[in-house]
């Protein structure tokens, strides 16, 4: 099974990311879970419109990312659980089935 994932993530002043969202979901999976994870897109923020954020733009320093999973079939369940928990997902769909888009 094939997910698609939508990640926050937090970034400096230069639209740097401080964190690597993924990271947050990997402590709630086990072994076994995913079999291989990619990088789809990265968006920049919002208020990065000049070099670097001005004094009232921090509150739009969030960009997203997007990432594939490859996720073992009869792990679904198990992945999903995850993805609830991590709390740095904003959304999830498993690919294939245009009915299957979770808000987090």
């Amino acid at each position: 099974m094939r997910y698609r994932v939508v990640f926050r993530e937090r970034t400096d002043r230069e639209g740097n990311p401080t964190e690597r969202p993924p990271d947050f979901l990997a402590p709630q999976l086990s072994d076994g879970i995913v079999m291989d994870a990619t990088i789809v897109e990265r968006t920049s923020p919002q208020a990065l419109h000049t070099d670097s954020f001005e004094e009232d733009d921090d509150f739009l320093s969030l960009e997203t990312e997007v990432w594939d999973y490859d996720v073992a079939d009869d792990r679904k369940q198990d992945f999903e659980d995850a993805l609830r928990n991590s709390g740095m997902v904003i959304e999830f769909e498993a690919l294939g089935d245009e009915d299957s888009v979770n808000t987090v």
